[in-house]
């Protein structure tokens, strides 16, 4: 298994899909705060372009910044500044940046965000995350003291995300699409939060579709989608699909 992904990282895949002319992309999965992993991807990114002839180099994130890792806030910091110089640069929203945002203004969630992992980036921002809920400290106190610790620009970044992109015949978003329904109609929250309807469907989705959200063990690489989800935050491997004309390949950290 390992050798068949060392090849595949090397050498290219055609497919019928193909990007705009003169574009290269690179689609970055689920970081979850992984800092160490993403700077070092990305330097190898900058690398890989740099034997590139394409003219237009694009970074899309596909969502999942935070939670689980050690260090959410330090990829916070990182994704909010100017990309690599040469570099255009997307960030997608992931249902865990969804999460946090829903918790600024609904205490509610809060027990569900801890569980899946927001305990971590709360303590990467400084604020300690309560061993019982509710009592160690209430819901609304938690949020209270969130809401004082998240930075302006970070808030800011987070409400910046959109929820998919389209380049070419290839169309980016976190979690994946509602198989049948139109690109240009679908739902914000399959858009972040679709797993199985989704990854089992063997049918044309009027784009390649290219997600994170659901872990695997190699990169997925099929006629009608694209995962790269490789769990970071647990695997140490964050991985990435190097998009370019007919071309399809991968990087990994």
């Amino acid at each position: 298994m390992a050798n068949w992904f060392l090849k595949l990282r090397r050498r290219p895949v055609p497919s019928l899909s193909s990007t705009p002319a003169g574009t290269i992309i690179y689609a970055i999965g689920d970081i979850h705060g992984r800092l160490d992993l993403l700077q070092q991807l990305e330097a190898k990114v900058m690398r890989d372009a740099a034997d590139s002839d394409a003219e237009r180099r694009l970074i899309i994130c596909l969502g999942d910044y935070i939670d689980r890792g050690a260090d959410s806030y330090g990829v916070i910091e990182h994704l909010r500044q100017r990309p690599p110089e040469s570099f255009e640069r997307i960030c997608l929203m992931g249902n865990h940046e969804s999460y946090l945002l829903r918790f600024i203004d609904d205490s509610s969630v809060a027990a569900n965000w801890l569980d899946n992992g927001g305990a971590a980036t709360l303590s990467s921002y400084g604020v300690r995350s309560p061993a019982r809920l509710g009592y160690d400290v209430s819901a609304t106190d938690l949020q209270a003291t969130w809401r004082s610790s998240l930075p302006a620009s970070h808030e800011e970044f987070l409400h910046s995300l959109v929820s998919s992109h389209r380049e070419g015949d290839y169309f980016f978003t976190h979690a994946g699409v509602r198989p049948g329904v139109p690109l240009d109609r679908q739902d914000s929250q399959d858009l972040m939060w679709i797993r199985d309807e989704f990854t089992a469907d063997k049918r044309d989705f009027g784009a390649v579709v290219v997600h994170g959200h659901t872990i695997v063990v190699e990169p997925e690489n099929l006629p009608n989608r694209i995962g790269v989800d490789t769990g970071a935050y647990e695997t140490g491997r964050l991985t990435c699909a190097v998009l370019q004309g007919r071309e399809r390949r991968f990087l990994v950290s």
